[in-house]
Order: structure tokens, then C-alpha cells, then sequence
């Protein structure tokens, strides 16, 4: 184990934890116990310094980590026990892995002498969770332990941040052994060590790589020579801190920006920049951008299939230009002319000073903003809203800074769509793994981190059912969020597709079942309404902005036709037809 001062004080697995825990300023906790991991929540009653919350399953407290995180900025931290404790955990290990969220996810296993004998909730979490994490630790030995968890926070934040799975075998966590406590100021210098260690061994996306300088000066001389500039926020701008140097980049280069899914939030929705979301279900504006542009440069994005369609055509008349942290990204998915591997904050900052003029590039940006329009959407049915009103409403009523999380579906396009998101953590959803379920859960850790904020949690009647239980969750420790139920009676998202690709051939997506989300809220003891027209809508909202002292949530059921779609939707590939629907 580290010495570093020489103050050691003998003490049992359980408490290392806890004060490893509070040496990286960990003051939140989400989980749910269990045989397992019971000596750790023993000591954990005596540290009331830090914030347990208990959620209704493992997964809304993995959920609610990984919410937490995005929302602060902070490493969020998650408890389950063994066995199905920990394999609950997983889909939520792998929402954070697959949008480079900080979560140290830790689990306890059976004692040492039971491990591979089958016994009664023994699993190899480790071996389960190891594609979808940065790094999974097996710890056997408590003098290992605190070493582990410094680690483990390093690796977490460090380079491309992401989750860290440590599972702690039972009897370390009553074994004793000395240890020796460390300051902010020694924890990062060994710290330091440790990632420059792990860098030189498995693990290349730990810490900062080296900028190449002279890629800097290459991408300041096309800038200068270009005429058609576009930017791609994407998400490592939001994880790298990067907003204002991105914006600054924009404004000196005059250039239209297109956003992913994860980049929102990371510059600002009203700037008359912004050409709107990229892809499939981007802006016309966006999309015809990355056609005829001449220089691409996409800042923190993946290009995933959902942005790039074909990538073989992607962007045909451009340099392409890719900047991010993780040099496994890079030509991964797209051929770059140009790339530049390194924290994007730090290469704004060097290209900003490289840039030799402010450049106006107006005759483009007129030729892109002519695509620009807002999404239109038919009357609704009698008794039914449109996805434009009911977001229409919630942006004119709710607070500008209010974080919105979503679920996965047609409302969380339409939510993308209609909003204005103007800070890094203003919303909050699954853009990689695509995980329903995941709103509630992070509207939680989201609302726990910014209890002065308003937060939302739109979501659709799909994705609600699958954990609405952690309503008690919300309701226990007086979170007043709101959510907004887009209720079609169906898999929206899966039935336009089969609408459009499948002949209207609807196998198995349409729920004509309960509940009534309504009574469902009541007896959670929150909120519940249903509206039908936008005057009633408009009438709840005001109210539960009006009530959020009372620390009571709401659940709004907001109907909507069944046949409601996201447009446009833009196919590109083998598997999707080739279509437009504007």
C-alpha cells in the first residue's frame, strides 16, 4: 500500500473504503445492499458525511450514478452486492461506457474461499463487465484496496472519461491491514504516476496524450484556405470542458455548426450558428452542410451510424478533420485527411492562437441557413397534442437552465429537436447505448447534484414502464422532477419503422395495456394528470413549476396519436431503405 506520510492506522476493508471515498470528495452514493457488501454499509452508517440513496433496483441506481456525473461533472459512485446485484448493474455500465461518463461502479462478491465453487450470488462481474468498462479491478487482498480505488478515480476521469468497475470479495472488506491516508496535493501527484504507469502498459485512453503541434499549424492553414467550413460538436466537447473554447472557434471562423446527440448543450441553441442536429434525424440544414462543404471539422464525435448514414460518401467534398481523446476513434468509422488526438480543450486553445485571420463566409452560410426550417407536424387528432406543443409549452414555461433527461424513442428526437440547450449538462441522455429505462434514473442522480434546478424527465410510455418503479425512489427524498409522459399507446420510434420499412406490418409494438400513469403516480405519491389539449397542459406545468418547494414530483401523461413521427429521417445504409421523410 501507498506511505506517503507515515500516519497509518490499522483498520478493516470496510472503512479503507469509506475513507478512500471521502479522500476523492465522494459525497453522494447511489445503491442497494445486500449479503454481500453488508460490512461496507455497516461502516457506512457511521459517515453520515456522505449521501446514500437507496433506489427501487440496481439499475435506477446505476442510472442515477452516471445522471449525477454528467450533471456535476463529478465521478459518480454506485453500490450493489454480488451476484444478480452486480449483472443488474450492467446495462447501466454499459450506458456510461458508451457515452464516457465517470462512474466508479462498486460491487462485493462471496469470500475468497467460495470463489468458482458456484457459490450461493457468486458471478464474475469482472469478466462480465470488462468489454464496458475502462478498467475492472478484482480485489483479494485488503492491502491492495486503497491503491485500487485511487485508481480506479483516476481512470475514471482521466483522458476519455468512463465507468470503473471494482469488485471487492467479501472478507477484504473485514480484513485489516494499515492505511495511510493521502491529501488532494499527494493523491494527484501519485495519482499522476499511476496514469503515466497505465498508459505505458493497457490502457491508452488513460490521462493526456501529446499534441501534435504541427497537425495544429496543418489545420490552422486549411482553415484558411477553406470557403464552406462546418463544425461537428459532438460529446467530447461536453466531457473535455471544451463549450467555450468550441464557441470562440465558431464565432472566429464563421462556420455553421452541426451537433450529435451527445454534443447538446455544448453550444448554444439559439446561436444563429447552429444548423441543428446531424444524421439521421438531423436538420435538412445540417445534412446538406456536410455534403457540400469543403472543410469538416468534428470535434469529440464518434462517427457513429446514426451521424455518419453512409460513411463511405460522408462528407465526399471535404477535407475531414477529427479531433478527440481516444486514438482508437480515430478512422474508425470515417477516413480523416487530418487528425489530432489530445484533450480538446487544450487543441482549441492552441488553434485559437494559430488562427491568422477572423474569416466571414457569408455567401455559405446563407446557401446552408436556406435549408433551415422548423419541424412541422400535422394537426393532432381530436383529443390528442403534437410533440411540437407539448415541447412548445415545457420550453416557454419551464426555466432556461432546467436539465432535461430522457429516454430513448421518438421523444427523445422530438425533446432534442425542440429544445435549446445552452450549457455542458443540460441534457442528459443515451446517445451511444440507447437505453430505455434510463430517463428516470438520471433525472434522479441529476436532481440529487442540482437540487436548485429544475429538472426534467421526458420520456415516452415504452421507456417509462420499464422503471417507473423508482418513482418511489423521487418521491422518498422529496425530488420535485416532472416528468412528461409522451403516451402513443406504442413503440413510437420501432413503429415508424416498421411503417415505413416493413409495410405497416406492427408485430408487437403496440401497447394497448396499462397503466393508468395517472393512479400509477398517485400511488407512488407523486403528481399524476393526464392532458389532452395544450391549454391544460400549459395549466399543469405552471403548477408544478409553482410547487417545487414541496419536494413532490410530477407525471404528466401527455396524449399523442399513435401514428406521430420523428422527421426527418434521413436512411443511409444496407439495413434502413433508402428514404427521406420531411
Amino acid at each position: 500500500m501507498t506511505n506517503i506520510n507515515n500516519t497509518g492506522k490499522k483498520l478493516n476493508g470496510s472503512e479503507i473504503l469509506i475513507q478512500c471515498l471521502i479522500e476523492q470528495g465522494v459525497d453522494t452514493i447511489f445503491g442497494y445492499p445486500g449479503g454481500a457488501i453488508l460490512n461496507v454499509y455497516d461502516k457506512l452508517y457511521d459517515h453520515k458525511e456522505i449521501r446514500h440513496i437507496l433506489t427501487a433496483h440496481e439499475q435506477g441506481a446505476s442510472h442515477a450514478a452516471d445522471g449525477y456525473a454528467r450533471s456535476t461533472g463529478k465521478v459518480g459512485v454506485c453500490f450493489a452486492t454480488s451476484g444478480p446485484g452486480s449483472t443488474n448493474l450492467t446495462t447501466g455500465v454499459a450506458t456510461a461506457y458508451m457515452d464516457s461518463s465517470p462512474v466508479v461502479f462498486i460491487t462485493c462478491n462471496v469470500n475468497s474461499d467460495l470463489i468458482g465453487r458456484d457459490s450461493f450470488q457468486e458471478v464474475d462481474i469482472t469478466g462480465v463487465t470488462l468489454p464496458i468498462t475502462k478498467c475492472s479491478y478484482i480485489v483479494s487482498n485488503v492491502e491492495n484496496l486503497a491503491d485500487t480505488v485511487r485508481e480506479a478515480f483516476a481512470i475514471a476521469r482521466s483522458g476519455r472519461p468512463g465507468p470503473v468497475l471494482i469488485d471487492i470479495q467479501k472478507n477484504v472488506t473485514a480484513s485489516e491491514c494499515e492505511y495511510y491516508p493521502v491529501t488532494p496535493d499527494e493523491y494527484f501527484m501519485t495519482a499522476g504516476t499511476r496514469i503515466q504507469r497505465l498508459k505505458s502498459t493497457h490502457h491508452p485512453s488513460v490521462g493526456y496524450p501529446d499534441i501534435n503541434l504541427e497537425a495544429i499549424d496543418e489545420l490552422a492553414e486549411l482553415i484558411d484556405n477553406s470557403e464552406k467550413p462546418l463544425l461537428i460538436c459532438g460529446g467530447g466537447v461536453v466531457r473535455a470542458k471544451a463549450s467555450q473554447e468550441f464557441r470562440t472557434l465558431a464565432a472566429r471562423i464563421d462556420s455553421p455548426v452541426a451537433i450529435t446527440v451527445m454534443g447538446g448543450g455544448a453550444f448554444p441553441g439559439d446561436s444563429p450558428l447552429k444548423t441543428g442536429m446531424i444524421g439521421m434525424h438531423g436538420s435538412q440544414a445540417s445534412n446538406m452542410a456536410c455534403d457540400a462543404c469543403d472543410l469538416l471539422i468534428a470535434v469529440g464525435c464518434r462517427f457513429s451510424d446514426r451521424v455518419t448514414l453512409n460513411p463511405a460518401g460522408f462528407a465526399k467534398n471535404a477535407k475531414i478533420v477529427h479531433i478527440d481523446i481516444d486514438a482508437s476513434e480515430i478512422n474508425k468509422n470515417v477516413m480523416t485527411d487530418l487528425s489530432i488526438i489530445g484533450d480538446a480543450k487544450k487543441i482549441l486553445n492552441l488553434l485559437l492562437a494559430k488562427l491568422k485571420r477572423d474569416k466571414k463566409n457569408d455567401a455559405w452560410k446563407n446557401y446552408v441557413f436556406s435549408f433551415k426550417r422548423e419541424t412541422e407536424y400535422d394537426d393532432p387528432e381530436e383529443g390528442n397534442l403534437t410533440p411540437k406543443q407539448i415541447l412548445s409549452a415545457a420550453a416557454e414555461i419551464l426555466p432556461q437552465d432546467t436539465i432535461v433527461t430522457t429516454d430513448v424513442g421518438q421523444h427523445q428526437m422530438w425533446a432534442i429537436q425542440h429544445f435549446k440547450f445552452d450549457y455542458p449538462g443540460q441534457l442528459i441522455t443515451s446517445g451511444g447505448f440507447g437505453t430505455m429505462g434510463f430517463g428516470l434514473g438520471a433525472a434522479i442522480g441529476a436532481q440529487v447534484g442540482n437540487p436548485d434546478k429544475t429538472v426534467l424527465h421526458v420520456t415516452g410510455d415504452g421507456s417509462f414502464r420499464m422503471n417507473c418503479h423508482e418513482l418511489c425512489t423521487e418521491e422518498y427524498y422529496k425530488l420535485p422532477i416532472i416528468t412528461l409522459l409522451f403516451n402513443n399507446s406504442t413503440l413510437g420510434m420501432v413503429r415508424q419503422w416498421q411503417h415505413l420499412i416493413y409495410h405497416e406490418r406492427y408485430s408487437q409494438t403496440t401497447l394497448d395495456r396499462g397503466p393508468d400513469f395517472e393512479k400509477l403516480a398517485e400511488a407512488y405519491g407523486v403528481h399524476g394528470r393526464h392532458v389532452t389539449d395544450v391549454e391544460a397542459l400549459r395549466a399543469v406545468l405552471k403548477e408544478a413549476v409553482a410547487s417545487r418547494a414541496d419536494g413532490k414530483g410530477w407525471v404528466i401523461d401527455c396524449r399523442i396519436d399513435m401514428d406521430e413521427m420523428v422527421r426527418p429521417m434521413v436512411g443511409g445504409n444496407s439495413f434502413i431503405a433508402n428514404f427521406m421523410l420531411d
